[in-house]
């Protein structure tokens, strides 16, 4: 029996569930195709469990701080399988949440592994064990060979199936303990040494959880900063932070061969080359991280017979409206190649559920913000002082240090700033970026200024509460303009 909808998602990310319910809500019948919970890669094995294995990272280390705060504690340690626990139990009932708002807004939710018969037409098939084995994530597994148990046709159909990490053709990549984000997930005890290679969001975060739950930690990452595409001074701020504490960080570095122990605890190697080429050393680990890519899951849907082209990456290329080359069908999240985050795939899909829906509605990428939760955090919104003087800006840009705010002092997070951006003659807020406590949660402020063209007065006329952790961004701007409060005035040379 062919089932017929308005409009069929495949993926159930945070860009397939978003479509989905957005659909429904505009009046569209809408089936949603996933192989397992709802989620997708962000909330099952990205986002959500990260963050929720960072806050228990975070607890510990205000708990073995908490002296300075007054506070005696003793006999403080790490319960790991807790920690494991706690997240589990996170990611549980956020992915029940999210099935209830699908069934309560009229989602009908299928299961399994959708594959195109024809441009409107999919069949759904079992799928098969995930690629890691026993409880690995199944968003990458490929269809059981076996008969599809189900055929859906749609009007329009959106295909949401996100993207899974890269592990690069590094000689001994395929040994033990070499792994990626997802199979970092799978370990059942913090490893004694790490090194993780790839200095972006990824690689950084599971850096500072490493670290803080006690191993050896060796960051390597083939750019000249931690965070390429972060503004150059908060890469240069993140690598003193990690180095104070204790991560060893090489820029400039990739890891060119992992090998096995042959002696000791039967342990890993990685060799590693400078910018030259040259070998420059050989680190003794338990696992080897690599944090350096994604790559579509495009492989077993069958585009071609829908007539749907990838580039030679395997990426869906999509307009602006996210209409892929067949007008009927869409696509967003990761799968289209651009910025891979989940609130960016979260608002694609808001826009392509309205377009399929009859509404003209278009995407505008010039204000993402991106948030890293490494400790300290980072977070940045519109372009870095480099990319505004490249694009041929005449800029004017200032710092503001947390070591001068006094909620920070409190807080007993001093380390950081938050660094403005700004067109020099108009005033209007080109991009911040921020390293410190609260960095996420701050950077909305300045995404709203991006967003809406807000200057540095409308910044500085913007009455922010006292003590506050969003005082930084109003003073910053105040230093923007030549007038700063909290900190000495720049001397200018005559």
């Amino acid at each position: 029996m062919k089932q017929q909808f308005d409009v069929l998602v495949i993926g159930g990310g945070p860009g397939g569930y978003v479509a989905a319910i957005r659909a429904a809500q505009l009046g569209r019948t809408v089936a949603l195709v996933d192989k397992e919970r709802p989620g997708g890669v962000c909330l099952n094995w990205g986002c959500i469990p990260t963050k929720a294995m960072l806050r228990s990272a975070e607890v510990l280390e205000t708990v073995r701080g908490a002296e300075e705060f007054g506070v005696l504690t003793e006999g403080v340690r790490l319960d790991y399988s807790a920690v494991l626990k706690r997240k589990d139990g996170i990611v549980g009932r956020l992915t029940e949440g999210i099935a209830h708002l699908l069934k309560a807004n009229g989602v009908t939710v299928v299961k399994g592994h959708a594959r195109f018969t024809d441009p409107h037409t999919v069949t759904v098939h079992e799928t098969g064990p995930s690629p890691l084995g026993g409880d690995g994530p199944l968003y990458a597994a490929p269809p059981v060979p076996q008969p599809a148990r189900e055929t859906l046709s749609a009007d329009d159909i959106i295909i949401a199936t996100g993207s899974q990490p890269v592990m690069p053709p590094v000689p001994g990549s395929d040994l033990p303990g070499v792994l990626t984000s997802d199979g970092a997930f799978l370990l059942p005890e913090v490893p004694a040494r790490a090194v993780v290679v790839g200095g972006s969001a990824v690689g950084a975060e599971w850096a500072s959880l490493l670290r803080t739950f006690g191993a050896e930690v060796t960051l390597v990452e083939m750019m000249p900063t931690l965070l390429p595409a972060e503004d150059t001074e908060i890469g240069r701020a993140l690598t003193r932070s990690f180095t104070k504490r204790g991560i060893k960080v090489l820029t400039r570095h990739t890891v060119t061969a992992i090998e096995r122990e042959e002696e000791g605890d039967g342990g890993l190697r990685a060799l590693v080359a400078d910018a030259d080429g040259e070998p420059a050393e050989s680190l003794p680990a338990d696992i080897v991280l690599f944090g350096v890519g994604r790559r579509p899951n495009t492989a077993g849907l069958d585009l071609e017979k829908a007539g749907v082209h990838t580039d030679d990456r395997g990426y869906l290329p999509v307009t602006d409206r996210l209409r892929t080359n067949v007008p009927h069908i869409s696509a967003i999240g990761d799968v289209t190649g651009g910025i891979q985050l989940a609130h960016v795939a979260s608002h694609q899909g808001l826009v392509a559920a309205s377009v399929v829906s009859g509404h003209d509605e278009r995407i505008d990428y010039r204000a993402v913000p991106a948030a890293t939760f490494t400790h300290p955090e980072v977070a940045s919104v519109g372009l870095t002082e480099a990319q505004a003087r490249e694009t041929g800006h005449e800029i004017t840009a200032a710092r503001f240090p947390f070591a001068a705010l006094g909620r920070a002092h409190a807080y007993g997070a001093t380390d950081g700033m938050v660094k403005v951006v700004a067109d020099r003659s108009s005033g209007a807020v080109l991009g911040a970026h921020i390293i410190g406590p609260g960095a996420s949660d701050l950077i909305a402020e300045a995404a709203l200024a991006v967003t809406h063209g807000v200057t540095l007065t409308g910044l500085v006329d913007t009455i922010h509460a006292h003590p506050t952790l969003g005082e930084a961004t109003m003073e910053a701007a105040m230093g923007a303009l030549g007038l700063p409060l909290h900190t000495a005035p720049v001397r200018r040379r005559r």
